[in-house]
Formats: C-alpha cells, sequence, structure tokens
C-alpha cells in the first residue's frame, strides 16, 4: 500500500511542478508584453482549482496513511493555497495587482520546494 501512496504523490508532485513552471513562464510572458493580462488571467485561473485539488489530495493521503512528517510539510503550502482561493475573487491576479505582490516568487518557491 505504501508503494501505491508514493507512487501517485511521486506523479502528483511531478504535475504541481510543471504546473508551476507553467505558471512561471506565463507570467515571464506577460512581464516581456508577450501577452496581455487578459489572456494571461485566463490561461493561469483554468489551472488555480487543479491545483489546489492535486496538492490536497495528496495532503489528506499522506494523512490517512499516517506518514506525519510528509504531512506536516504539506499542511502550509495546503493551506495557503485554501487561504489564497477561498478569498474573493474580485482579488484575482492582474497585472496591475501582480506588481505590488512581492511574496508570490517566494510563495512559488516553496510550493516547487516541496
Amino acid at each position: 500500500m505504501e508503494v501505491v501512496v508514493f507512487v501517485f504523490s511521486l506523479l502528483d508532485c511531478c504535475a504541481l511542478i510543471f504546473l508551476s513552471v507553467y505558471f512561471i513562464i506565463t507570467l515571464s510572458d506577460l512581464e516581456c508584453d508577450y501577452i496581455n493580462a487578459r489572456s494571461c488571467c485566463s490561461k493561469l485561473n483554468k489551472w488555480v482549482i487543479p491545483e489546489l485539488i492535486g496538492h490536497a489530495i495528496v495532503t489528506v493521503l499522506m494523512l490517512i496513511s499516517l506518514h506525519w512528517f510528509i504531512f506536516l510539510l504539506n499542511l502550509p503550502v495546503a493551506t495557503w493555497n485554501i487561504y489564497r482561493n477561498t478569498q474573493s475573487r474580485a482579488a484575482e491576479v492582474t497585472h496591475e495587482g501582480s506588481h505590488d505582490q512581492a511574496w508570490v516568487p517566494l510563495a512559488l518557491f516553496l510550493h516547487v520546494s516541496l
């Protein structure tokens, strides 16, 4: 059973890393003015909920399988994802609003590293 849990967790983490790299590339294209803000938001917003679900599944799976250390490593990022997505949709990332959020690269780095 543990092998199945860790193989699924590995595949899910690979997908989450791919999504994080996709987010960074898309935001880089926005910064270089290759795409406009509306196009960037429409590309990224459709992947926010699958990212949340993927990370929550791994966190709950580690809790159920009693891997406490890995669960405690994933819990802050899963909590942050849930908090970020339960806020009002009026606060979605736009081109103007993303410049004053210096914590975004740190959050992406912590997400990729976990």
